[in-house]
This record gives C-alpha cells, sequence and structure tokens, in this order.
C-alpha cells in the first residue's frame, strides 16, 4: 500500500509541476506560434513541447501514430494533446488511434485541451483557456485496445479488401464540464492529493453505465450499422475526481454539466 501511495504522490508532482508551468504560461501570454497556415496539426503541441523543454524533462519525440504524443523518460506519464480552434467545435473530438484511456501500456496518461483562436490572421496567437486531465475522466475502461482489421471478399470479383477502420468521437472536458471556459485547470482523480500550492475549485462524480457496447455489425448491402451491448459489472460505480488551479488564479468552481450526470 505504501509504495502504491508513493507511486501515486510521485505521478501527481510530476503532472502538478507540468500544470504550474503550463498555467504560468497562459498568465504570461506565452503564444501559440505556428511555421505557417498551413501549419494545421502541430503548432499547439510545438507549443506545449516547449513547455516541457522548460521543465527539463526528458521525453520520448511525437510521431504522426503515436499514443500518446509524448512519453516522459524518468517517470511513467505520457501527454495527449488535443488541440481545438474557437469558436469551432470544442465539445468533442476525433480520436482514430486510441480510445481515452487512464492507463496505457503502464503509462499515467494527462490528456491536454487547449483552446485558441480558430482564424487568426497572425502566425502567433494565445491559448485562451487549458485543461489538463487526467484519461480516466474521459474513460475509466483501460482494457479496450484499438485494433485495425480486415477482410477479403469485397466487390464481384471477390478480391477486394475491406479495412474496418475505426474512428472514436470522446466529449472534451468543455463539453463535460461548466466553469472551465477562460480557466486553466487540472482535473485528477479524488486520491491524487497534489502537494503544491493548487486549490480545489470542484469535485466531480462521473458514473459508469449500465450497459456497454462489446461489438457492432455492419450490413453493405442496406447499410444499417447495429450495435451489441453487454451489462457492465461496474453498472452504477462512481469514479471521483478533483478540479484545482494555481492559488494565485483560482477563478470560478468546476461541476458537471447536467446533461453528463445521467
Amino acid at each position: 500500500m505504501t509504495d502504491l501511495h508513493d507511486q501515486t504522490a510521485a505521478f501527481a508532482d510530476s503532472v502538478c509541476s507540468m500544470f504550474s508551468s503550463a498555467a504560468t504560461a497562459v498568465g504570461d501570454g506565452i503564444p501559440i506560434i505556428r511555421a505557417n497556415r498551413q501549419d494545421k496539426e502541430f503548432h499547439f503541441q510545438n507549443w506545449f513541447k516547449s513547455l516541457l523543454e522548460s521543465q527539463d524533462l526528458d521525453f520520448d519525440e511525437p510521431g504522426r501514430n503515436t499514443y500518446p504524443d509524448f512519453r516522459l523518460v524518468h517517470t511513467a506519464v505520457g501527454y495527449e494533446i488535443k488541440g481545438l480552434g474557437f469558436p469551432g467545435r470544442v465539445a468533442n473530438y476525433d480520436c482514430n488511434s486510441q480510445i481515452p484511456h487512464g492507463v496505457y501500456r503502464g503509462r499515467q496518461i494527462i490528456y491536454v485541451f487547449g483552446r485558441y483562436p480558430s482564424n487568426s490572421d497572425g502566425n502567433e496567437y494565445p491559448v485562451f483557456d487549458l485543461v489538463l486531465c487526467h484519461g480516466s475522466f474521459l474513460n475509466a475502461d483501460d482494457d479496450y485496445v484499438h485494433k485495425n482489421k480486415s477482410i477479403r471478399g469485397l466487390g464481384s470479383y471477390g478480391d477486394l479488401l475491406l479495412r474496418d477502420r475505426k474512428m472514436y468521437v470522446a466529449p472534451t472536458p468543455y463539453g463535460l464540464l461548466d466553469g472551465v471556459e477562460r480557466q486553466v485547470t487540472l482535473i485528477l482523480p479524488e486520491l491524487w492529493l497534489p502537494s503544491q500550492s493548487l486549490v480545489k475549485r470542484g469535485e466531480i462524480i462521473r458514473r459508469e453505465a449500465a450497459r456497454v457496447m462489446c461489438g457492432y455489425t455492419f450490413d453493405l448491402s442496406t447499410h444499417k450499422l447495429d450495435a451489441t451491448w453487454r451489462d457492465n459489472p461496474n453498472g452504477g460505480k462512481e469514479h471521483l475526481f478533483a478540479a484545482y488551479r494555481l492559488s494565485s488564479a483560482p477563478g470560478s468552481t468546476v461541476s458537471l454539466k447536467q446533461e453528463s450526470q445521467t
């Protein structure tokens, strides 16, 4: 039990240090810098990368299909970066390589959601707000691992390959929570007790569904997609999280949106 507590404390200290650095950068107006107008994917990722470098943290360089984007070397923590142009789609996002995980291949996964101007004329622009959240806040099940599969036999000659390339759409903290707009917020499991001078700005409960999807079928003739379901053995289980901010910028209270509480 002591080892687990010490390990959790080490994770919390590492993530809180990173959060404090990110919150300070937003407060100081450190801008996102894109290489050019065609840079639509990596500009926010590069902004966060500079924060990791400022903390003298060793990390694996990200690749196009790596998950998470940044994997720390000396601490089993990874950061998955999700930039969101605003105004625009901010309530949910496409995750093409993996559904959200709290733990993936032994690493604690922290998601970094940042909003910035969607139609900026220049190549430098601010971060409006930021949410760092543990992946278990988005999905508590770490058993499912994404795999693309294929089957041959499609077409009149029976030699076309059908690839089942799944895409997932997950909610963002902006879609789930009230009180995170124009703030810099950290969402952690309640048991992760920060040792740094952060203030708690809300307690959040997410409750597991009674049924969960366990498969699907797709009819190539009718284009009908049907899901199969199973009872969730953890149905009704509550997962407790806490929202934190810097003591210098406590901001508004964070709570779960009413429509997310069903």
